[in-house]
């Protein structure tokens, strides 16, 4: 009997149709998770719990992600690491670091996914006092990844004469202000008066930068 052959393309569609079905239940599980720390904080929130929301059952959260921490790292990675690394890009050609900085940071602040990412960060703020791991977590995935890249950047910005001095390459957190302070008033005040957060963004880099781009310097360490 003659043994009838598989296709490549046919053995790759059910491996595809696994991946997908794996990916949407983890978007599930992370969705559900996300929702329970922030409706009963992360230390009353159960696996459980987050199982039943995801319409799973818990050992499969645990095939996944070993705890909560785990949940909240991935979260993390999901939700807010993405457009981080964004500002690690490298520049358009000819392309001003003040507008690659709106352009990589405006996806941070806009509309679509903020609600989630600001029950990050007022997860991070609430729970990291009790549960240090949470606030190493999020320092090592968003944080210090992103004062490398945005430092790297005020650099740039020095040399090519956008930036009269050094102050943001010492301290690269003057270049994330407008995002960070943002996302903590869209937290704790949007439902009193709202913040228009890419506009108050490019205010402040309309003080930051000089009116007019400076000729080019030599370096100046």
């Amino acid at each position: 009997m003659r043994r009838k052959r598989v296709s490549l393309v046919s053995r790759e569609r059910p491996a595809k149709k696994r991946s997908a079905a794996a990916a949407s239940r983890d978007a599930s599980i992370l969705k559900a998770a996300l929702q329970e720390f922030t409706h009963h904080g992360f230390a009353a929130t159960r696996m459980e719990d987050i199982a039943r929301r995801a319409g799973v059952a818990k050992g499969t959260i645990y095939l996944r992600f070993k705890d909560k921490e785990a949940l909240f790292e991935a979260i993390v990675r999901k939700e807010i690491s993405p457009l981080v690394m964004a500002a690690g890009a490298p520049l358009q050609p000819g392309e001003p670091v003040r507008t690659f900085l709106e352009r990589s940071l405006t996806p941070l602040v806009e509309s679509s996914g903020r609600a989630r990412r600001v029950a990050i960060i007022r997860l991070v703020i609430a729970e990291a006092p009790r549960f240090p791991k949470l606030g190493e977590l999020y320092f090592r995935d968003v944080v210090e990844p992103g004062l490398q890249a945005f430092r790297r950047l005020a650099r740039q910005a020095y040399d090519n004469g956008e930036l009269a001095d050094t102050a943001a390459i010492k301290y690269p957190q003057l270049l994330l202000a407008p995002a960070i302070v943002g996302l903590l008033w869209s937290a704790l005040f949007d439902r009193f008066e709202p913040l228009d957060i890419p506009a108050m963004m490019h205010a402040h880099f309309d003080h930051f930068f000089p009116a007019k781009t400076m000729t080019s310097q030599p370096d100046r360490r």
